[in-house]
């Protein structure tokens, strides 16, 4: 394994760059971030949506939700590959095809996370607002927004990590990210099938695992700072 490693990292890490496409594990940590930076705004959308009191907004947002998280994600990687290249009328690349599918499956997601995260605030935060004089739309994204996505960050890291296990599905349809990469190199050993995928493994869970050990410490630390808080205000009640 260690052999495999030594003639063929740079492959596993930036695939066939300069002398073809960037590929690799580099390719893997862009198609991820790309991914959720793009279906962010959507999955805010969709979570605002799923807690508007106007049905004409909450019905098709909960329809969308359950639609996409009730089908698995080669479906939707197969229905992007065929679908684009018809919908913007050239061919669609393999990287571009699985961020545009990422981008639609993973807001359907994350919009839970945050929604979760609105759900969990104190209805006091609302209310004080509304006391105040505040409409809906500027306690929304004043108050309440920042307050969620700040308590929700351990599990936008979570889901960070799930995001970069799905780019693997990449594969398929020869993106040529790190999974593409190994079957590569597999290709030109033949022999070692075992030894190359057990090196992709452990390259997926060296870095998922560090994400996942960078979530726990964040969720330490705001449990920490709410603790903290609520010290404080305890302390500034018995002054």
């Amino acid at each position: 394994m260690l052999e495999i490693l030594k003639d063929n990292w740079l492959l596993f890490l930036i695939g066939q760059y300069p002398y073809g496409p960037i590929g690799g594990l580099a390719m893997t940590l862009f198609m991820a971030i790309a991914s959720l930076a793009l279906c962010f705004p959507f999955a805010v959308g969709l979570a605002l949506a799923r807690l508007s009191p106007y049905r004409l907004l909450r019905l098709p947002a909960t329809a969308i939700v359950y639609v996409v998280r009730g089908l698995p994600l080669i479906m939707f990687v197969f229905w992007a590959y065929f679908l684009s290249p018809l919908v913007v009328g050239r061919p669609v690349g393999g990287v571009e095809t699985l961020i545009i599918t990422l981008v639609v499956y993973e807001a359907a997601y994350l919009s839970e996370v945050i929604r979760a995260g609105i759900e969990g605030l104190p209805k006091g935060q609302v209310q004080a607002a509304t006391a105040l004089g505040l409409g809906y739309w500027p306690t929304t994204l004043s108050i309440v927004l920042p307050q969620a996505l700040h308590n929700m960050l351990p599990s936008m890291v979570s889901q960070f990590v799930s995001t970069i296990k799905e780019t693997s599905l990449g594969y398929v349809i020869s993106a040529h990210e790190v999974t593409f990469a190994a079957a590569q190199v597999n290709n030109v050993l033949l022999t070692q099938p075992f030894e190359v995928y057990g090196l992709l493994a452990l390259t997926y869970f060296t870095l998922c695992f560090t994400l996942t050990s960078c979530a726990r410490l964040l969720e330490w630390r705001l449990a920490q700072s709410r603790r903290q808080a609520g010290v404080t205000q305890i302390q500034s009640a018995n002054i």
